[in-house]
């Protein structure tokens, strides 16, 4: 039997603001279990969704270079839309990777500079 993916973690200087941000994004929730000073906080996704968990685990070392592994989202608005509405919880704007037909997606940063992307949405995919 295959193995199935349980968490993506992240190395993070303050986990549970790391989880509660995602939270965010996600529409999922802080871990129960999980309080602010907490050394590792996780994001439990959306009811009803499969997905894995979000974990951040505290470091003392800050992020130094480019992410090896990232998550992509893909929103239920259009990527513009979600794109501004990330900006406008405390993302950062990393790069472009949009093409003249529209293809492509958008590179941001979580507040503590872990690049992720955003793709078109399913709706933005239809001919």
């Amino acid at each position: 039997m295959p193995s199935v993916v349980d968490n993506i973690t992240f190395d993070s200087h303050d986990p549970f603001a790391q989880a509660t941000w995602w939270a965010e994004v996600v529409g999922g929730s802080v871990g129960a279990d999980d309080f602010p000073g907490d050394p590792e906080a996780g994001v439990e996704p959306p009811e009803g969704v499969t997905a894995p968990r979000l974990l951040f685990e505290q470091v003392p070392e800050a992020k130094s270079v480019k992410n090896r592994v990232h998550v992509d989202l893909i929103p239920d608005t259009t990527r513009e839309e979600e794109v501004a509405r990330l900006i406008g919880l405390g993302a950062t704007h990393v790069a472009d990777h949009i093409r003249p037909d529209g293809k492509g997606w958008v590179v941001l940063a979580d507040p503590e500079g872990n690049e992720f992307c955003v793709e078109r949405s399913v709706a933005e995919r239809q001919p």
